[in-house]
């Protein structure tokens, strides 16, 4: 006897499942989202709420400003004596 096959009848025994054919595996992983099991088969446009791009110009500045920092503490550090 298999679970797969039978289940609680809510009486304390089982009952037998009825198997029913969905034309295969295949078709239950189909999903909506996806172009080729949509009615146009175009793929949807999937957008990230989550996630805001960063303007480029931003980026530009924080790794200019961050080899700027980096360049001041070196200079700082082999300066002072610090890494001799």
């Amino acid at each position: 006897m298999s679970l797969q096959l039978h289940r609680p009848d809510g009486r304390g025994g089982i009952e037998r499942r009825t198997v029913r054919d969905d034309g295969g595996w295949r078709r239950q992983l189909r999903s909506a989202r996806w172009g080729s099991a949509r009615p146009d088969g175009q793929l949807p446009e999937l957008r990230n709420p989550e996630m805001n791009p960063t303007p480029t110009w931003l980026a530009v500045m924080f790794w200019a400003g961050l080899a700027a920092v980096t360049f001041v503490v070196l200079l700082l550090g082999y300066g002072t004596g610090f890494w001799n």
